[in-house]
């Protein structure tokens, strides 16, 4: 993982910004709904957040009684996270990378979020070696959340939406098949539902459910973000009834694999 490109990137993005947009809630309340699903039966459940960012989700579930640890490897994002606490959560916060958890035992969490690693990570290998450190540190039965950035929408929305074909294709970041072609400079890495499922079957996991963080919202955000609140309740209705709907989920800008440690 090449913190040089996230560092820049970072240092001048906002993504507890995004997150509160109207757009940028949908993934973000989807994405707690399913976390609250995965511990509803757990009793006292212990939380591990991979890539944890500025806290957006590990300190909102601290701050909710949940015992946390938070693991990031940015010292900005990692400061920022610290400085949402008051001192009477119970969590955890270090710095660190998803490759190497060996910091922690095996078998040790009930539950692991792994919501940003997977975006910035160009090999098949880096891929794998950062969802067995996840599984590995996960109890037999404990669930993990896994986050992806979906290859089709980024072709429809940047290569075409943003009139970038000509300039990706000079750049040789599309295959004839319409695969993009990232490396740690270009920020994102994008899969399809084949490549998820071809990496759960290389460790001991057993798939939930594939879900659409987004769905159809980043295709029409400045609707969305323009959305009062009756109607945005009635689209978080809309997308909630349709998010895991496995002929759409290719189309989400963002996908949450959920899975079962076997």
């Amino acid at each position: 993982m090449d913190d040089h490109y996230l560092e820049a990137h970072y240092s001048r993005y906002d993504e507890d910004g995004r997150l509160l947009t109207r757009h940028g809630q949908v993934e973000y309340l989807t994405t707690m709904k399913y976390i609250r699903a995965c511990i509803a039966d757990v009793s006292d459940p212990a939380i591990l957040e991979i890539g944890a960012g500025t806290g957006r989700y590990s300190v909102t579930l601290a701050k909710q009684g949940y015992r946390v640890t938070a693991v990031e490897l940015l010292a900005r994002h990692l400061e920022i996270l610290r400085s949402k606490l008051d001192g009477s959560e119970t969590i955890t916060a270090v710095q660190g990378n998803a490759l190497d958890l060996s910091a922690f035992a095996d078998n040790t969490f009930d539950l692991t979020l792994v919501l940003g690693p997977m975006y910035h990570l160009y090999t098949k290998e880096d891929q794998l070696r950062a969802l067995s450190e996840a599984v590995r540190v996960t109890r037999p039965g404990g669930r993990l959340l896994v986050a992806y950035c979906m290859n089709e929408p980024t072709v429809i929305q940047y290569v075409f939406g943003l009139n970038h074909l000509r300039e990706v294709m000079e750049l040789s970041m599309l295959t004839p098949d319409w695969r993009c072609v990232s490396q740690p400079k270009d920020l994102f890495q994008m899969v399809r539902t084949e490549d998820i499922a071809a990496l759960d079957a290389l460790v001991p996991v057993r798939r939930i459910r594939l879900v659409a963080s987004d769905g159809a919202t980043n295709y029409m955000r400045e609707r969305i973000d323009a959305m009062d609140d009756e109607t945005f309740a009635k689209w978080m209705d809309f997308h909630f009834a349709v998010c895991e709907r496995q002929d759409l989920i290719g189309a989400s800008h963002h996908t949450l694999d959920i899975l079962e440690k076997v």
